[in-house]
């Protein structure tokens, strides 16, 4: 209840001009010292909605019958998405039923919450939960180092699309920065925390210690340039690096998660997003991976990548790359237990798939990335054969289906199954 008592929740009320303010909270006494119970409710008059800001907590209150016209005329002052609180006292619900229905012809999807003072202060949490994570979102700067890897020909993102939907921010960084801060860190500013890197592995296999002190360069290097820019995330195109710097950006990646500097691989911006929109609502870091196996006779798939968070997983193996048997990478080791898989999509990140399942185990198949995982999922796995989201899907801890299904809608993106 203390936790609930900080969230303020505004009532935008309609009520008929027969009806005096007093008179108003009196009849609806039951409900509004229910919610006081639980938030800091403040009451706010129709004609005073102008002054509330777009970080203020708002739903409708439907107060009492004949103020249908009224809501209408305001339009355009009401909160979306549009929540109607209405208990029933004095024809509310009546009422509400009726605005609900024009505000449907217009596209709204509107929300009437009636019945047990229970199932409303549940249900108002979750939309202010929903409506906390739209705010970590907006003003989120997202680094593209690089262009995105060519094989990503359906994860590209128009930048002013997902600016007016999202609030987000995507900023465009050339290599060469990365590289010329690279090349003038010193071995001495990273050897000790390199060293701890490799003590605290379970095992080192394919790469040598020089390998560890260049990826650790790296990591140095584009954490300066994160904080630099002011970035909350980025993705950068890691094959380039091989090329140019003859290390690969895992390491670097993975530690910049830990660091909560939200880091994705390949310049996938559709991925990167995805991370910090499930960070935003669900508080857990992803680990971004490729679907490698599927089997619809178990319903289950083998997800892989060669990075992932160290504080994500129980142990890690420092590996190399597999695809060039190069640099550092890492094979993490999670415990199991339920997970979601999720992706969001689209060029105005307006689509999305998401489902719970169970991490069954760590697999260890010699043909693909470090890290896998098998999950057994819990809709069909055939989604990823007929109409998948792209390659990239993310993974979290935890079944947050329903939290982030209500993030997603709430957000009028199209749940793909």
């Amino acid at each position: 209840n203390k936790e609930l008592r900080g969230m303020t929740i505004h009532l935008i009320t309609f009520a008929s001009l027969l009806h005096k303010n007093a008179s108003v909270e009196k009849s609806h006494e039951s409900i509004l010292i229910e919610l006081e119970k639980y938030f800091t409710v403040r009451i706010i008059e129709h004609t005073e909605a102008h002054t509330l800001s777009t970080d203020d907590f708002k739903l409708v209150f439907i107060a009492t019958g004949g103020v249908e016209k009224m809501v209408v005329q305001n339009f355009e002052s009401l909160p979306r998405p549009t929540v109607i609180l209405a208990d029933g006292m004095q024809n509310s619900l009546a009422a509400a039923l009726e605005v609900s229905a024009f505000l449907r012809t217009r596209d709204m999807k509107p929300e009437i919450m009636h019945g047990e003072a229970f199932s409303i202060v549940k249900r108002i949490t979750e939309l202010y939960n929903n409506f906390e994570a739209q705010k970590v979102l907006r003003k989120k700067r997202i680094g593209v180092m690089g262009i995105s890897s060519s094989w990503l020909v359906a994860s590209n993102v128009d930048y002013l699309l997902a600016k007016r939907r999202w609030g987000i921010e995507f900023i465009d960084i050339k290599l060469d920065d990365v590289y010329d801060r690279f090349d003038q860190v010193t071995d001495d500013e990273i050897g000790e925390e390199a060293a701890r890197i490799a003590q605290q592995a379970l095992a080192c296999r394919e790469a040598t210690p020089e390998d560890l002190l260049k990826a650790m360069r790296l990591y140095k290097a584009i954490k300066e340039l994160c904080i630099k820019k002011k970035l909350d995330a980025f993705t950068i195109n890691c094959f380039k690096l091989i090329e140019a710097r003859g290390t690969t950006g895992c390491l670097a990646l993975s530690l910049l998660n830990d660091d909560g500097i939200l880091a994705g691989c390949e310049g996938d911006l559709q991925s990167i997003f995805t991370m910090l929109a499930a960070k935003a609502v669900t508080g857990q870091t992803g680990f971004m991976t490729n679907p490698a196996f599927i089997s619809t006779r178990d319903n289950d798939l083998v997800l892989a990548h060669c990075t992932v968070g160290l504080k994500q997983v129980d142990q890690y193996i420092i590996r190399n790359h597999f695809e060039t048997e190069t640099g550092v990478s890492i094979q993490g080791i999670f415990p199991t237990g339920e997970v979601t898989v999720i992706k969001c999509s689209g060029e105005c990140l307006d689509e999305y798939y998401v489902s719970a399942g169970w991490l069954e185990e760590n697999t260890n198949f010699i043909n693909a990335c470090r890290t896998q995982v098998r999950v057994k999922l819990d809709s069909p796995v055939d989604y990823f054969l007929r109409n998948p989201l792209g390659n990239h899907h993310i993974l979290i801890r935890g079944n947050h289906e329903k939290a982030l299904n209500e993030f997603f809608m709430a957000n009028g993106c199209k749940k793909v199954e």
